[in-house]
């Protein structure tokens, strides 16, 4: 087994209910911290499994089970090129060469920008590009792709999120 570390954001429930924080661990998260911040429930995990799919999956469900609103699982999948650099453990100064096309082809293009000269990548096209270069793990790429798709189920409000992640990181691992 593995221990996956990642985030569960949640809405619906009462910070200053007396149970608040009982809820969750009652209902599973024994392994997660849980805090409110900006108006959001944020359950930080490090939950061990045999699987990022099946962290992921479990997690959710449990959330659930304590009464909470699942709105999205983190790490953020956009990422700036400071965050890239920190996630690969790349300079930012590479990781500029790199996103500029100077010292690698192919890097993927910006998904947003917050302002000119603050554009984001999705970092599951990231991790691909660096994992087809052999600079990161595949895991890696299995992971990312798992935390979209559970955003994308969430978003969706699909009702089998297991099966989805366990489909999609097969999918991966293939």
């Amino acid at each position: 087994m593995k221990t996956y570390e990642f985030s569960v954001i949640a809405s619906g429930l009462d910070p200053s209910a007396d149970d608040f924080e009982t809820r969750f661990y009652d209902a599973g998260c024994d392994d997660a911290l849980v805090s409110f911040q900006k108006g959001h429930i944020i359950v930080d995990f490090a939950r061990e499994a045999d699987s990022i799919d099946e962290a992921i999956s479990s997690a959710i469900e449990n959330v659930c089970a304590a009464g909470a609103t699942v709105d999205r699982v983190e790490p953020d999948p956009l990422v700036s090129l400071s965050e890239i650099a920190a996630r690969t453990g790349v300079t930012r100064a590479a990781v500029s060469l790199y996103a500029s096309g100077r010292r690698a082809e192919g890097f993927p293009a910006p998904v947003a920008k917050v302002t000119d000269e603050s554009p984001l990548w999705n970092w599951a096209s990231v991790v691909r590009w660096f994992v087809s270069r052999r600079k990161l793990p595949e895991d890696v790429l299995i992971e990312a792709e798992v935390v979209n798709e559970a955003n994308a189920a969430i978003a969706s409000r699909d009702p089998d999120i297991r099966q989805r992640l366990k489909h999609c990181a097969d999918h991966h691992r293939a």
